[in-house]
């Protein structure tokens, strides 16, 4: 979280860490030529709306060819950035998530995004550090949602196109062909203001949020590299208050 604090610090922005805030400020605003956000549950829109009233467990799936992967990432990523630490085992994550949101607004007090941080209970380590906003992109006719995740001099950014089911679940996607489209980008700083971009057409992502028979809000989290995939994440999210 100080690395947002210290975003927002030089932008003269200010982080509101008090109340109740979700990953996007409106789920309507995700409307689109093929998106109609009444079609998705009310239960999720409203995760979305206020996702820091929301506790999680969470269990990892790696296949088996892809699990040195995890390991990797733990190594370059994870112990020195506190970024990207995907569990390596379901045991990781055996006693839940921390998890904190926060609002992040500009010099005139418009929402400028949200930090969304988790940490795993029982490793005492950052699972996950991410800013969501809203976006458009030349290849999708209507909005996204934007995910940044800070990395050395740079960022990871995943746009990711929303869908409706005739069930009310939902799924975001970063599927696309190529620069302007929905998917991966990874954004390298040369210098203040300036730095390259590239778009990696072999990675994507997919996010699907549902209800279960018992009523009970959950996703499935699936990253795929060149069609395979290497991981999947189990969520379920719960609101103390209604238990």
């Amino acid at each position: 979280m100080d690395f947002f604090a210290r975003f927002a610090e030089k932008r003269g922005w200010k982080v509101i860490d008090t109340g109740t805030h979700g990953l996007l400020e409106s789920f309507p605003a995700l409307r689109g030529a093929s998106f109609d956000p009444a079609r998705v549950a009310p239960e999720i829109a409203r995760f979305y709306e206020r996702t820091s009233e929301y506790d999680f467990d969470v269990w990892s799936e790696w296949s088996g060819l892809f699990r040195p992967l995890g390991g990797a990432l733990s190594r370059i990523f994870s112990k020195r950035l506190q970024q990207l630490n995907v569990p390596l085992s379901p045991l990781d994550t055996k006693l839940g998530m921390v998890s904190r949101v926060v609002r992040l607004v500009d010099q005139d007090g418009r929402p400028a995004g949200a930090a969304w941080v988790r940490e795993a209970v029982a490793t005492r380590q950052t699972v996950y550090a991410g800013s969501y906003s809203h976006c458009e992109v030349p290849g999708f006719a209507g909005a996204c949602v934007r995910v940044a995740f800070p990395l050395p001099n740079g960022y990871a950014l995943v746009v990711m196109k929303p869908e409706a089911h005739p069930d009310g679940s939902f799924t975001i996607r970063s599927e696309g062909r190529g620069f302007g489209d929905p998917g991966f980008y990874f954004f390298v700083q040369s210098e203040p203001g300036h730095g390259w971009a590239r778009y990696v057409a072999s990675l994507k992502e997919s996010i699907h949020v549902f209800a279960d028979e018992r009523g009970a809000l959950r996703a499935d989290h699936e990253l795929r590299i060149w069609g395979a995939r290497f991981l999947r994440l189990h969520y379920r999210m719960r609101r103390p208050a209604a238990e």
